[in-house]
């Protein structure tokens, strides 16, 4: 159903509601003397999207906002150009999410607080204008637009403190890797759409059925796509910016590329590879079209992204660049979700992108709060944090760093499950095994931090650290859903049974 451009309008009010926030908090910085304002503005305008985007087609929304509030329709929007669907419904509610904690964290950033917080903010809200249009593009054109608006805001973000030369050297580097990534991705583009003779993903999907193109062209244009792509998510070979951008950015901006910029690389990579380049069948299967052989390659690319990001986080004194190549690692836990080809394996997907979110926030809340206590971010100045004054921040970190790791009963333990359980329901013993193997490294380099913080006794020059009433309602905030999705997860893994529904017109 084509919605109109009229009803597109009120179908945008998630979107709508943050650019205007952007462009007031932009105009009011000039006037504005207490910058804090702008933040608490920033919050309420991330607030009321997150409302307005459950009010889409959210099932809790049926109740308390009558009926959705806008009849919980989905259909094509601005000319085909987005849709609205469950799918992207619950990929803004993430986002949404996302940058609300990102801007939670930055009222407490000493790094934040140091610069242009209104342009800070503005940015903030813009790329997840961008990341909410990733979710709901249904053409290749929107497609790459969000993306670029997404890569452009987190270049500046990366580069916020411009008189620290590790930050301008992360944001330069950040930009030189994109720069190539989104060439080779859009000339991808332009292979798929000389094939199919249209930028829209269902009529790419009718002229890969039923027409005659060569297998091996449309394999080289899916590669050279997959290039953005892989960029966004940090997988392999795709992944060398991610450890320099981590530890060079802000650390509410490093947060934020962690969960919001991964979760949206994921979200446009399904959009356009199951309902674009594969065929639904029965019982919730799908099938690749015209004979390419993608999600091979992408079994490849996921045991390798998960390896890699695993042995290299083993060796690093750094957190936020330990918390790097960990992301990595949980960008090829997430792809074996994506490999399986059925309803199951994005279902799991799904699941665990909701407690990837908390538990990755939430470790790097802890790290913001060290950082602002004592300056560092290595390993060492962890070193019996819980008996100088960090008790709350550490038991913290240790339930986010465990519930990583997949320890039960924690939520991490619970989509490590259903992404196993999913592989080995499609008999890929070899990626489970893999998986298996990666999970026992990952063990060992998150104990090691929780080790540093309650064994290993302080030598004095730590540094004391104190946790103040924001960051510790933050804390709980993260800690409180991490527990209690691994003990009862039915309502989260029964949203994202739903939310595995596309609008296909």
């Amino acid at each position: 159903m084509d919605l109109g451009n009229a009803a597109s309008i009120a179908y945008s009010a998630p979107e709508l509601i943050l650019i205007a926030a952007a462009i007031g908090i932009v105009a009011a910085d000039l006037v504005v003397r207490a910058k804090e304002q702008l933040g608490a503005a920033a919050l309420l305008a991330c607030a009321a999207s997150l409302v307005a985007a459950i009010g889409l087609r959210m099932p809790f929304s049926e109740r308390w906002l009558v009926q959705g509030l806008l009849h919980g329709g989905e259909g094509w929007l601005w000319s085909r150009m987005l849709v609205v669907d469950d799918f992207a419904v619950f990929f803004k509610l993430v986002f949404a999410f996302a940058a609300f904690v990102t801007i939670w964290m930055s009222l407490g950033s000493a790094e934040v607080q140091d610069g242009d917080e209104g342009e800070y903010y503005a940015l903030v809200l813009a790329s997840t204008v961008g990341l909410f249009y990733m979710a709901a593009a249904a053409n290749l054109l929107t497609a790459y637009l969000s993306l670029e608006l997404v890569s452009l805001t987190s270049y500046v973000l990366t580069g916020y403190r411009r008189h620290d030369r590790r930050s301008g050297e992360a944001a330069l580097k950040y930009l030189i890797y994109g720069g190539v990534a989104s060439a080779l991705m859009i000339y991808g583009m332009s292979w798929l759409y000389g094939l199919a003779g249209s930028l829209e993903y269902l009529k790419i999907h009718d002229a890969l059925t039923h027409g005659a193109a060569d297998p091996l062209t449309v394999f080289v244009a899916v590669v050279l796509v997959l290039a953005g792509f892989g960029f966004k998510i940090a997988a392999v070979p795709f992944h060398m910016w991610a450890p320099d951008v981590y530890q060079g950015a802000p650390i509410p901006v490093t947060a934020f590329l962690s969960v919001g910029s991964k979760a949206a690389g994921f979200a446009i990579m399904i959009r356009l590879f199951y309902p674009g380049l594969s065929e639904p069948g029965e019982a919730g299967a799908w099938t690749a079209l015209a004979d390419v052989d993608w999600p091979t390659l992408m079994l490849v690319v996921c045991m390798a992204t998960m390896t890699l990001g695993n042995l290299a986080a083993l060796g690093q004194q750094n957190v936020k660049r330990l918390l790097a190549y960990s992301s990595i690692a949980h960008a090829g836990y997430l792809l074996m979700g994506f490999v399986v080809l059925n309803d199951t394996g994005l279902r799991a997907m799904l699941f665990y992108l909701v407690t990837y979110y908390l538990m990755n926030l939430g470790a790097f809340v802890v790290v913001m709060v060290v950082a602002n206590a004592t300056g560092r971010e290595d390993v060492d100045g962890y070193r019996g944090l819980a008996w100088r004054g960090g008790a709350v921040p550490a038991v913290a970190m240790a339930i986010f760093l465990f519930s990583l790791a997949g320890i039960p009963p924690l939520a991490g333990f619970v989509g490590k499950f259903y992404l196993f359980a999913a592989v080995v329901e499609q008999r890929l013993y070899l990626l489970a095994l893999v998986g298996f193997a990666n999970t026992l490294v990952a063990l060992y380099y998150y104990v090691r931090i929780v080790r540093t913080m309650f064994l290993d006794q302080p030598r004095g020059d730590e540094g004391v650290v104190a946790l103040g009433a924001h960051d510790a309602f933050l804390l709980c905030f993260l800690v409180i859903p991490t527990i209690a999705l691994g003990i009862y997860w039915a309502p989260a893994i029964a949203l994202a049974e739903r939310s595995v529904r596309f609008f296909l017109g």
